[in-house]
């Protein structure tokens, strides 16, 4: 029974989570919307021209035409030039509710006026009735805004009608008790007037916006929907739910299934909600406010379109939050009507519940199988491929269909039913890991450990020839140090040592080769492959350079004094591997390149330098910042390597060594003046342990940047 018992227990966590994916709690629809909203970040929609066009009261237009809201017979003037343009529709995301105080009869109460003056004001042009004379000569439609609350009692006026196929629509729109609309003197005027509503998920993001919504027992039409009517002359929309004869849907689901607007037909979700596709609206199809009033926009830019009048500027607060990020109400407005005149869908099918429960239960049946029958491995290779081909389909369906399909749930229930079905193989695993872990990390490298563990096939004999970075590190004056110190003061303070400099070699994925005394051996790329293993190295060098004066100064202070540490790297090409017999074998490196490393170490002696780097090392490292040293021709060899000493940012940009530099090129180019330049600098900076190599140098004759090592 014990053998099955993984069995058991997966195919409990599959029933479960099906049972849960089924319930669709508020979390999955969370994580299902985040994983949605990365998609629309990764494939924004190309917004292709449509006769969309928004008229933009930002910044520059309140600056020009003075703070908003503005006198409603700028408003008349606005609109006027638009239907004079020929303009399909104008529709207004804004609403009108209060009169114009700026209007001559308002002003008149305001100001008391006496009868003569208030005479006189009662005979102007009411602001009002200007811009209600100018809604009436065009198309246009005004704004109104659904509210959950019940004292909002005004009543949106209807001027289309409702045609239904299949089930009753508005039990599933959504219902918002309460509205507020704009006058009625401007909504009688209007061809149409429709709600701004773009009703966000919880976190606040629009991601479906409703065609259709409901104000107690009327169906009322958003803004956009009510502009795509009125710029087509259409007089019904003809919505079709559920049971309609014409529509056959997998698991019969409840609720809208499309709603046609003249003679487009958009598809929606039950609730009668579009899907937006987001991307970055074209600034072709933008106009601010202030050209249109002052003649300065081309009329054509209007003709046959539908306008979209609204706000950008900061201080009236009209953002909205998309997966793309917050952007001005009338934008998004704009992007869902160029939207559904191309036809450029997103959608979630009332399919994808069914076929995703579906998928979830193959996928764990197949994890199931694959890890009883071929253990944790093979089952986790092919469960990885097959959550990532998950993951593909469903980028794939965005991508090329416009299809939302949730790979999140199906794959986090393979995930889980992989590991409940192989917790116990792995619990062994581990066991016998840690004791393998435990028993060699203290007499080996611990990444070499972690390897074999990972790979016990590294344990058979044999190399391959790799290119590895290799770091040495020398503690200067150890050997007159242990001879007048006592047992008991040295071994804690080389203890102390030895195991910080360790520790800073594990820390940037060095393997330890070896600890010599006070020298340490590292290399890094083996056995586990780093392709930043000259960056690791470098980094390694400086953090042990920092440690070393550290821990030199600390002893200082206590009496006890410790010489400074030098570092060499190189990079090169080794053979790598288990060398050895039968009996006793050794994962070790060999190849010049080990010994070069160690040469470069030997240099900083007779340089001053506390790390120096060989080329090889810093040109893999894009970001090495360093000095030259010079040409370091090393004892037995005929060509030399040049040689750098790593610096900081900070320092690279210091007088010292832009002014070292330039005395270097002087080097380099064998240019007598070199001598003087390395005078000064010594008289400038006498403690630079490298200019006064050079000034001695230079000062026994010697020339260019060679440098001929007659030790090792």
């Amino acid at each position: 029974m014990m053998r099955f018992y993984p069995l058991l227990v997966s195919a409990a966590i599959l029933i479960a989570a099906i049972g849960i994916r089924a319930e669709e709690p508020a979390l999955i629809e969370t994580v299902r919307n985040a994983v949605f909203d990365v998609y629309q970040r990764w494939r924004p929609r190309e917004i292709k021209p449509a006769p969309v066009q928004v008229v933009d009261i930002d910044e520059a237009s309140i600056e020009i035409l003075g703070q908003w809201p503005w006198p409603r017979d700028i408003l008349a003037d606005l609109v006027t030039h638009l239907n004079e343009a020929g303009a399909a529709a104008i529709a207004f995301d804004m609403m009108f509710s209060e009169t114009d105080r700026t209007s001559p009869r308002q002003m008149a109460r305001r100001l008391q006026a006496s009868p003569e003056l208030k005479q006189e004001l009662d005979n102007l042009p009411d602001h009002d009735q200007l811009f209600a004379d100018a809604l009436a000569k065009g198309r246009a439609v005004t704004g109104l805004a659904l509210t959950n609350r019940e004292k909002d009692t005004s009543i949106p006026v209807i001027k289309f009608g409702v045609a239904q196929a299949g089930d009753d629509p508005k039990p599933f729109l959504l219902d918002f008790p309460g509205a507020i609309t704009s006058m009625r003197l401007f909504d009688e005027a209007a061809k149409g007037s429709g709600a701004m509503n773009f009703a966000p998920d919880q976190d606040g993001v629009v991601r479906r916006v409703p065609l259709l919504m409901r104000n107690g027992g009327r169906i009322v039409p958003s803004l956009i929907a009510e502009a795509l009517r009125v710029a087509q002359g259409a007089s019904t929309y003809i919505v079709t739910s559920s049971g309609a004869s014409s529509e056959k849907s997998f698991g019969d689901p409840t609720g809208l299934i499309s709603v046609r607007i003249g003679d487009l037909t958009i598809p929606t979700d039950a609730n009668g909600r579009l899907w937006l596709h987001f991307g970055e609206l074209p600034a072709a199809m933008k106009t601010p406010a202030w050209k249109i009033i002052r003649d300065e926009a081309p009329a054509d830019t209007f003709t046959g379109k539908i306008v979209l009048i609204g706000a950008s500027a900061t201080g009236l607060l009209d953002l909205r939050f998309s997966p793309l990020g917050a952007m001005p109400g009338v934008e998004m407005q704009a992007q869902m009507l160029a939207q559904m005149i191309n036809g450029q869908y997103l959608s979630r099918p009332d399919w994808a519940n069914g076929a995703e429960m579906a998928f979830m239960l193959v996928l764990g049946l197949v994890v199931i199988g694959l890890t009883y029958l071929f253990g944790a491995v093979i089952s986790v290779l092919l469960g990885m491929a097959a959550v990532v081909i998950s993951i593909g389909l469903s980028m794939y369906a965005f991508a090329a269909h416009g299809l939302l399909i949730d790979p999140v749930f199906p794959a986090l229930t393979g995930v889980l039913v992989f590991l409940s079905c192989s917790v116990l193989r792995h619990l062994q695993t581990e066991q016998q890991g840690r004791w393998i872990r435990e028993a060699f990390s203290h007499y080996v490298s611990p990444n070499f450990v972690e390897e074999l563990i990972r790979n016990p096939n590294q344990m058979e004999l044999g190399g391959e020839r790799r290119v590895l970075s290799f770091l040495f590190s020398d503690l200067a004056g150890f050997t007159p140090l242990v001879e007048k110190s006592e047992p008991g003061t040295l071994i804690p303070l080389l203890n102390e040592y030895l195991n910080g400099m360790v520790e800073i070699g594990f820390r940037h994925g060095g393997t330890l080769d070896a600890i010599v005394g006070d020298a340490t051996a590292f290399f890094f790329n083996a056995p586990v492959t780093q392709a930043d293993h000259a960056e690791r190295a470098i980094a390694c060098a400086l953090e042990m350079d920092q440690f070393a004066k550290e821990f030199s100064e600390k002893y200082r202070r206590l009496g006890q004094p410790v010489g400074k540490t030098r570092i060499g790297v190189h990079t090169g090409p080794v053979i790598i591997g288990n060398m050895g017999g039968d009996v006793l074998f050794n994962y070790a490196a060999h190849g010049d390149a080990i010994n070069t490393a160690s040469r470069m170490e030997g240099v900083n002696k007779y340089l001053g330098t506390n790390v120096c780097i060989s080329i090889e090392t810093a040109m893999l490292a894009p970001d090495f910042t360093g000095r030259p040293v010079g040409i370091v021709v090393l004892k037995g060899k005929t060509t030399g390597i040049v040689a750098l000493e790593p610096l900081t940012k900070a320092e690279i940009g210091s007088d010292r060594v832009q002014r070292y530099l330039e005395a270097y090129d002087l080097v380099i180019s064998e240019d007598p003046a070199a001598l003087e330049k390395f005078r000064d600098l010594a008289a400038t900076f006498p403690d630079d342990p490298l200019i006064r190599f050079h000034l001695k140098r230079l000062e026994a004759g010697q020339v260019g940047a060679m440098i001929h090592m007659d030790e090792k």
